[in-house]
């Protein structure tokens, strides 16, 4: 089985792997845990420790939560296989020949999220900007420009982009990751599921500066070009928060979208163990998902395509597949409705694992648009409708960044502004309704008359 191993080395050691400046290796952190074959292409991560409020508990997400990478405070992952013969054993053994072992958590495959069925496409992405009211948001000025858009992904075919858009695109491919062991340049990857995503994101913010981050690039032994591991969203994660930290405060904008999730427990520990993924607020990624959120960054997963009426083949949990980071109480878990308002039967109904009350909202899916797997094919899943969230958010962030309104307040606002679709307010098809642009539009105008 695929871990990933938390120690808490020296501080120097810590220090060393923390600064973006310097390079740990595995070597350097890890040498010498019996029965671990460590993945030496795999360069460290540290992980900030949560500072809860004073008698707050530090496991829980559902609270103001600061961190630390103080060298005295952070605490490092490497990743690594142990045989399943001798997992549980081994589990149980490192810690005590290893006391600077914090913790040996599930490494999941992560996987996008497309749709099952072969159903044509409702509507295209024209119909999207008009249900988003792009003119009236560019009209206010929110267009995405100056704002950082990250997609993790397969990676984007920027070329593309710009050829079915019929503009130009704009990538950060200074700011771009690749994970160990991927080849290609940021922005010129085939055109797969990540290119739809790119095209997806930039249907409400076309002015954001894409950043190139293809996660699902696997390396794995006998992995497809859709899949990955969830080590490398740790690192990429890592990776992004040097990013928002460079950034003056004052303008401070960073917008994460993740199409992409575990649909199995065959990857993980089994709920209830202090390794598992999917239930566990204290596992590191989910941790790092807390960490963006408290310097600034605005993250989105999809809900996935797990909905009753048309489960994805792939989906093996009995029940509530929100699972992780996809149900994490600081990220937005988009759902998906046609361009009609009707929810898709694929998308993913709560409650969430982590949080109960997901999905958040729902965004469009299931149109014809980026034409990533051919002119008849929509772009679909909840893969396509949390990229058009995160195009609206990158657009919203254009004129309001962190300083004017953090995260939580923007979450907040596009939950209470979103078009209800039942008698109770939130429900757990449509969460807290479908995204109503011109709702947020008015809400952010009586925001900026209070603030004046």
């Amino acid at each position: 089985m695929r871990v990933l191993i938390q120690l808490r080395p020296s501080p120097d050691l810590v220090a060393a792997v923390a600064d973006p400046g310097r390079t740990a290796t595995t070597a350097d952190v890890a040498d010498g845990l019996p029965g671990v074959e460590l993945d030496t292409a795999f360069t460290p991560v540290a992980v900030p420790r949560p500072v809860p409020p004073a008698g707050g508990d530090p496991l829980s997400l559902n609270q103001p939560l600061d961190f630390s990478l103080a060298a005295d405070d952070a605490s490092v992952l490497v990743r690594g296989t142990i045989s399943d013969d001798e997992l549980t054993a081994r589990v149980s053994l490192l810690p005590t020949l290893r006391p600077d072992i914090v913790g040996i958590y599930a490494d999941p495959v992560v996987q996008s999220s497309l749709t099952c069925g072969g159903d044509p496409p409702v509507g295209d992405w024209h119909d999207v900007e008009r249900l988003l009211n792009v003119p009236g948001l560019h009209a206010e000025g929110y267009d995405g420009a100056g704002v950082a858009l990250a997609v993790l992904d397969t990676g984007i075919n920027v070329a593309h982009v710009a050829r079915q858009l019929g503009r130009g695109v704009t990538l950060d491919a200074g700011r771009s990751w690749l994970p160990a062991g991927v080849d290609g340049r940021p922005g010129e990857f085939e055109v797969d599921h990540g290119t739809m995503c790119g095209f997806d994101t930039l249907i409400a913010a076309p002015q954001a500066s894409l950043i190139d981050i293809p996660v699902l690039r696997s390396t794995r032994p006998g992995g497809s070009a859709l899949d990955g591991l969830l080590s490398d969203a740790v690192a990429a994660f890592a990776h992004l928060r040097t990013v928002l930290e460079a950034q003056p405060e004052r303008t401070r904008s960073l917008v994460i979208s993740n199409s992409w999730g575990s649909f199995s427990p065959e990857w993980d520990f089994p709920v209830g163990h202090p390794g598992n993924y999917s239930d566990n607020t204290a596992h590191p990624f989910n941790l790092m998902v807390a960490s963006l959120d408290s310097v600034g960054a605005d993250v989105l997963f999809a809900a996935g395509n797990c909905g009753a009426e048309c489960r994805d083949g792939r989906c093996a949990y009995p029940n509530r597949p929100i699972a992780g980071a996809n149900s994490h109480p600081k990220a937005l878990s988009i759902g998906g409705v046609d361009v009609n308002g009707e929810r898709v039967g694929y998308s993913s109904q709560g409650p969430g694992r982590l949080t109960a009350r997901k999905p958040d909202f729902c965004a469009y899916t299931h149109f014809a648009g980026s034409r990533a797997f051919g002119d008849g094919a929509p772009d679909s899943g909840t893969s396509a409708a949390t990229p058009v969230a995160a195009g609206l958010v990158a657009a919203i962030r254009s004129r309001w960044p962190v300083s004017k309104l953090t995260p939580a307040q923007l979450r907040a606002l596009l939950r209470r502004t979103g078009e209800d679709r039942s008698e109770v307010g939130f429900d757990y098809d449509y969460g807290y309704g479908i995204v109503d642009t011109a709702g947020v539009i008015a809400a952010l105008q009586r925001r900026a008359k209070n603030l004046t």
